[in-house]
């Protein structure tokens, strides 16, 4: 007997909605992979796109333990001398929140194409309103 091994065109996604309300970042980071990477099926393939997609609501309402809110800073760089730029987790929170739930998602997913595509299927939003309605997207509980 051989091992069982997805292909990409037998998979058929669902929609799954995931709300932040009142949740740490990191399990709804956590919960966002897993169900991005689809390793919560029993077709897992490591080397297959076997994932969902994942809609965040509520973004702006999660909550940092200890002193994250005002030591957790997020850099980037502009790649020019001196192009160095950081901003305070609070700071990122009270701008752009959905930011936030994606890179702490990115950095959970594989840096390779495979993971390139799965972050493509993340839809964060800041509210608790959604664009994607015609999917018919399921409730993912944490």
């Amino acid at each position: 007997m051989s091992t069982f091994m997805a292909n990409k065109d037998a998979i058929e996604r669902k929609w799954y909605v995931i709300d932040a309300a009142d949740k740490t970042l990191g399990e709804v980071a956590v919960a966002a992979a897993t169900l991005l990477r689809g390793k919560h099926r029993p077709e897992f393939t490591p080397h297959v796109d076997c994932g969902e997609f994942v809609i965040v609501i509520n973004c702006d309402k999660l909550v940092l333990t200890g002193r994250k809110l005002d030591q957790k800073k997020y850099y980037r760089h502009s790649g020019y001398v001196g192009g160095l730029k950081e901003v305070s987790a609070r700071a990122l929170l009270e701008s752009n929140s959905p930011k936030m739930v994606t890179l702490a998602v990115k950095g959970m997913l594989s840096k390779n194409k495979l993971g390139s595509a799965q972050i493509l299927r993340l839809k964060a939003y800041a509210g608790a309103s959604h664009k994607h309605e015609a999917q018919k997207p399921e409730a993912w509980t944490l």
